[in-house]
């Protein structure tokens, strides 16, 4: 386990920091339907993914060749997760029972699919990690800007409608504070275990012999 030190350090930091945004917002505001759904695809993707991709790659020793499905991965988690948002899926998710469950589960396996390659990486090939965890959170952000910054509710199912712009402000902005930020840590901690890799070690000083 110990070659997987970085990503295990990665997993923790970048849950602990989701966990903390949404322990903090949730306090201080009031979520409605959309907001709660967003909170847990968060968690889904951003704390449960990660931790059944660990687990998966310790307990069951799963063989992976990370660069060959990492950008897959990847591609299939931005487009699942933008798909779900769209204005039509969401208005008919709201009148098809276990519509909503089903989300959560295609965006857990895509989730954990993407932090199993990710995990899954090894030797020179560790760097691919970094524009990977940028790009996502780059698209997570603009989904995020998009919910936080319309004008109007985008949104027309009656539990949406129900609680105003307000509920579809606050589901962007929750996943603006916590998404990127489990990505860009996570980003940053592999590369700064990189770059402490890629450095040489020190030769020790020469001792210094005194006449004697």
């Amino acid at each position: 386990m110990q070659s997987r030190s970085p990503q295990v350090l990665a997993l923790v930091a970048s849950g602990s920091s989701v966990l903390g945004v949404g322990a903090v917002l949730a306090a201080l505001m009031e979520f409605g339907p959309h907001a709660w759904h967003m909170a847990v695809h968060i968690l889904v993707m951003n704390v449960g993914a990660p931790l059944l991709a660990v687990i998966g790659l310790a307990r069951w020793r799963i063989a992976l060749r990370g660069v060959s499905l990492l950008w897959p991965a990847t591609l299939a988690q931005i487009a699942l997760l933008w798909a779900w948002h769209l204005p039509a899926v969401q208005n008919l998710s709201a009148h098809v029972p276990g519509a909503m469950v089903a989300s959560h589960a295609a965006l857990l396996s895509a989730a954990t699919a993407f932090w199993m390659s990710l995990f899954s990486l090894s030797g020179p090939s560790r760097w691919q990690a970094i524009p990977a965890l940028l790009v996502t959170a780059k698209l997570f952000c603009l989904l995020a800007a998009l919910l936080v910054f319309a004008p109007r509710a985008l949104y027309g199912s009656a539990a949406h409608v129900g609680h105003g712009l307000g509920d579809q402000h606050l589901a962007g902005l929750l996943m603006l504070a916590a998404c990127p930020l489990s990505y860009l840590v996570a980003a940053v901690l592999m590369t700064v275990h990189l770059i402490g890799v890629d450095q040489p070690p020190r030769a020790p000083p020469p001792i210094q012999r005194t006449a004697g």
